[in-house]
């Protein structure tokens, strides 16, 4: 077959909402296929290999973002529905998540100052700008989140995003040595560290190895998403007022 059907198809989908929509679907179904070809090994998690296909794809064609997302946003619309359907594999882990109740919020707060200090404390030794601070600051929530708070404590909320993206994936990719140098074996640890320090794409990483996991890690998401919304602008409130 000639390449020229696929121009035209490519003509046509570029004129239209469904470009991005299309492009979204087919890299992550390409990105899935390598990874579960590859054992669903960790370092080929296929969010990352579908954002450097849709980039590529993108950088190539000269495709502007804002014409990708027009059509995209549907798949960004069904976010919400997803994260609500979390609390199904939570309800069945209810009774456990009950008794670990002191545990799981001494991990949550813990997790989440680690979280922000560790991030601000490397980025300012190395000299980072202000605002990239405070934009690098809720980098371990989800990006719609991370978004929000960025934009109220001053920083960008476009590189908010892309951080807490960056952050998600690199966690997906590494959490599972990170976990396994720890000798941490106990599924409910495993997958509330996921949850807590990679939001939505370790979560999914979580769900993919074991469902216990990925219950505790759709709670962490969740809590330290509810948590860095109240706590991280009223700290900066309160340290800028300090000044």
């Amino acid at each position: 077959m000639s390449a020229q059907p696929f121009t035209e198809i490519w003509v046509y989908l570029a004129a239209s909402p469904l470009l991005g929509l299309t492009l979204t679907l087919v890299a992550y179904q390409a990105g899935y296929r390598v990874y579960a070809r590859a054992g669903f090994h960790p370092l080929l998690n296929p969010v990352l290999l579908a954002v450097g296909i849709v980039v590529a794809a993108l950088a190539i064609t000269g495709t502007p973002y804002r014409t990708y997302f027009d059509g995209a946003q549907f798949v960004h619309f069904l976010l919400g529905p997803a994260v609500v359907a979390l609390a199904v594999p939570l309800a069945r882990q209810w009774d456990a998540v009950r008794a670990l109740a002191l545990p799981i919020a001494g991990a949550l707060v813990a997790g989440a100052l680690v979280a922000v200090a560790s991030a601000l404390g490397i980025a300012h030794a190395f000299g980072v700008s202000e605002a990239t601070l405070l934009s690098l600051a809720p980098k371990s929530v989800t990006a719609p989140i991370a978004m929000g708070i960025a934009e109220k404590i001053g920083g960008l909320p476009a590189l908010a995003a892309v951080l807490a993206v960056t952050t998600g994936v690199i966690g997906a990719v590494i959490g599972h040595y990170v976990l396994d140098a720890l000798a941490i074996r106990d599924w409910r640890v495993r997958g509330f560290a996921l949850g807590l320090a990679a939001h939505g794409i370790g979560t999914a990483r979580a769900f993919q190895v074991n469902a216990e996991a990925g219950a505790f890690a759709g709670l962490a998401f969740g809590l330290h998403g509810v948590l860095a919304a109240l706590a991280v602008p009223v700290i900066y409130w309160v340290l800028e007022a300090l000044r």
